[in-house]
């Protein structure tokens, strides 16, 4: 029986390090069929050469319309949270594991509804992923959330059991990595500190917001004292 292929980004993803060149070539990314409905590409955004990079999910409804990442609500949750936490958004890089908005189409004239991005979505974007990272070379990338944490350490982590801890980036990624610092005449070590929280839409939906709020802020101080 044939061995079925996996559908991926790859053949999009050009053999770059310049975020401007990764941007402007996912603009036409086909490696998975959300782009058939989305807006647009949603690539991430930030300093280039930040020392922190923070993934999450994917792009929502005002992303998608306004084609940059954490734009909407959630966006403005993290911005005060990294502030709280002492860290500068100024000095970030941050993108979604999933470029395009995957969404339950809405009543006429109501906000599309954010649908969860499948394995086979989230694997068929992590090229891109792949090639953030090796462009930007973060200390410490930031998970927010649980497909951006299973993205980045596998489909097995929890963020609910290890949230807040500093873990070491996985195979690939610190591979990645540590090429791009060898070629910059930078040592390479193990790749960048992972740390995974949960997302800043989390305590949107959360009765008890405050405690979500405190505890997403204690997660980014980790990340802040690795910065340190």
């Amino acid at each position: 029986m044939a061995r079925r292929t996996v559908r991926t980004a790859a053949d999009h993803v050009p053999d770059s390090t310049d975020v401007a060149e990764l941007r402007a070539a996912a603009k036409t990314c086909q490696g998975c069929d959300l782009y058939r409905d989305a807006t647009q590409t949603v690539f991430g955004a930030g300093d280039p050469h930040a020392r922190v990079m923070l993934v999450g999910e994917q792009p929502g409804d005002v992303e998608d319309r306004r084609g940059e990442p954490f734009v909407g609500p959630a966006g403005g949750v993290l911005e005060r949270a990294l502030a709280d936490a002492d860290i500068d958004r100024r000095h970030t890089y941050v993108t979604n594991a999933v470029k395009h908005f995957k969404f339950t189409p809405a009543e006429r004239g109501k906000r599309r509804l954010h649908k969860t991005p499948g394995q086979t979505e989230i694997v068929a974007c992590r090229p891109w992923l792949v090639a953030e990272l090796a462009a930007v070379r973060p200390l410490v990338l930031v998970c927010l959330g649980a497909t951006a944490a299973k993205a980045v350490l596998g489909p097995e982590f929890r963020v609910s059991r290890q949230r807040g801890q500093v873990l070491p980036a996985p195979g690939a990624l610190a591979e990645a990595e540590d090429r791009e610092r060898s070629a910059a005449g930078s040592s390479a070590g193990a790749g960048p500190a992972v740390v995974a929280t949960i997302h800043p839409s989390a305590v949107l939906r959360a009765r008890d917001r405050d405690d979500m709020y405190a505890g997403l802020v204690d997660d980014l101080r980790v990340v802040a004292r690795e910065l340190a």
